[in-house]
């Protein structure tokens, strides 16, 4: 069975990556190339926030009022008008203040700029939540179900893009111990206890 990852970037591609290339002012080779590195580090930082259960309760909570994957049914209008969508408020969820570094980094690795990195995080961010809670309602996860769910896909995702999965697992270990357990708990709900893209 293909994994989220492989089932976004083929969503994503041809025409749908032509579509965010133009909304950005950039050609949609350029799009395919960088998806699935995108995809792996939020993905990877996703996996991260819900290892522990109150992160995953939160992420499941968050999925089940307001990402039903929905968005999944009607892409393109949702390409054309991305800004106006939630992508920055889970974005500052996700990625807290490691976001900028993140987006440095992988442009550092593509043809990108890293302000278009940024505004393709903003698209697909909602995007990947949008699957996910796709997931949930047809597999019937709870929160401990779903964070299994995310480590498998951070598996998958790190032999499509490993080094973008091990973007974030890098940047979250703060104090350089090599662990992030620590840092996550003292980061709590900050991080791990709000996705909800505008709450």
């Amino acid at each position: 069975m293909a994994s989220m990852i492989e089932m976004l970037t083929g969503q994503l591609g041809g025409e749908t990556a032509r579509q965010i290339g133009k909304q950005i002012g950039v050609d949609g080779e350029q799009i395919e190339q960088i998806l699935p590195s995108v995809l792996g580090t939020l993905t990877g930082a996703l996996a991260r926030n819900t290892s522990q259960p109150e992160g995953a309760q939160a992420l499941s909570e968050a999925l089940a009022k307001d990402h039903d994957g929905s968005i999944l049914d009607n892409l393109p209008e949702f390409i054309k008008d991305f800004q106006n969508g939630p992508g920055e408020a889970i974005l500052g969820h996700i990625l807290g203040n490691k976001r900028e570094t993140v987006e440095q980094t992988l442009s550092q690795d593509s043809s990108l700029d890293a302000e278009s990195i940024a505004k393709i995080f903003t698209m697909l961010a909602p995007v990947i939540l949008g699957m996910l809670g796709k997931s949930q309602q047809e597999k019937g996860l709870d929160a401990k179900g779903l964070s299994t769910l995310l480590g498998r896909e951070k598996q998958a995702a790190e032999n499509v893009a490993p080094k973008a999965t091990s973007i974030f697992s890098q940047l979250l270990d703060a104090d350089g111990d090599g662990s992030v357990v620590d840092d996550v708990a003292k980061m709590g709900r900050s991080l791990l206890g709000k996705f909800l893209g505008g709450k």
